[in-house]
């Protein structure tokens, strides 16, 4: 039987989530992650030392709050170790407001850091950026496995990453072991990580659906 994303039990394990990256792959592929399961395998398949969720948080100055507020909360009383940064406010050439802010940093210092304490990372993200942190991590002799999608449209996850990393899994597997189930049919609707791409830049949306 294989085990959950290729933990061991013996093993000091960590994840890494990249969440607009997670959030958009996740989308693509039509579901909602469930973190509280991702958590619960991860713990019970591994030695879990630390679920990292990275995130660029809009405080829209006129709503006094963050529409991803509710979700950076729920994971932070639930086990995750949140890392946010505030995304920069800007206006675009056709004067419309935008946000734009990056965790990339964040988590590549995070990665190498705890990276001597560990034997197995779990990065999920398909950003190719990542490539070189995970050349450092494996120098140090851990174990990396990329967790993202090549069967979304266009591909969620780059070559070189997939590459790189000691192993891949395809989110589109996963939606049974870490996907929401149960619920009716959605239809598609904004989130509040708002359509990110690869440099985080994109407008927020006032809606947030209830993470349980």
């Amino acid at each position: 039987m294989t085990s959950f994303l290729g933990m061991r039990e013996n093993e000091k394990t960590a994840l890494f989530i990249d969440g607009a990256n997670l959030y958009k792959a996740a989308r693509a592929l039509g579901f909602d992650m469930d973190y509280k399961s991702l958590l619960a395998k991860s713990r019970a398949a591994s030695k879990l030392v630390r679920a990292y969720y990275f995130t660029a948080i809009q405080e829209d100055k006129e709503q006094d709050y963050s529409p991803l507020r509710p979700l950076v909360d729920w994971l932070d009383y639930n086990g995750y170790t949140m890392v946010t940064k505030m995304a920069r406010e800007f206006t675009d050439a056709v004067g419309k407001k935008r946000f734009k802010g990056s965790t990339d940093i964040e988590l590549a210092v995070e990665m190498l850091t705890l990276a001597p304490k560990l034997d197995h990372v779990v990065l999920f993200t398909g950003n190719g950026d990542f490539k070189r942190a995970i050349e450092a991590v494996q120098a140090m002799g851990v174990r990396v496995t990329v967790v993202s999608t090549i069967k979304s449209q266009p591909p969620m996850a780059s070559d070189e990453l997939r590459r790189q990393a000691d192993r891949f899994f395809d989110l589109a597997e996963l939606e049974k072991e870490i996907g929401r189930t149960g619920g009716p049919a959605r239809k598609p609707r904004p989130s509040p990580h708002a359509d990110f791409d690869d440099d985080f830049e994109s407008e927020f949306d006032d809606e947030f659906e209830d993470v349980d």
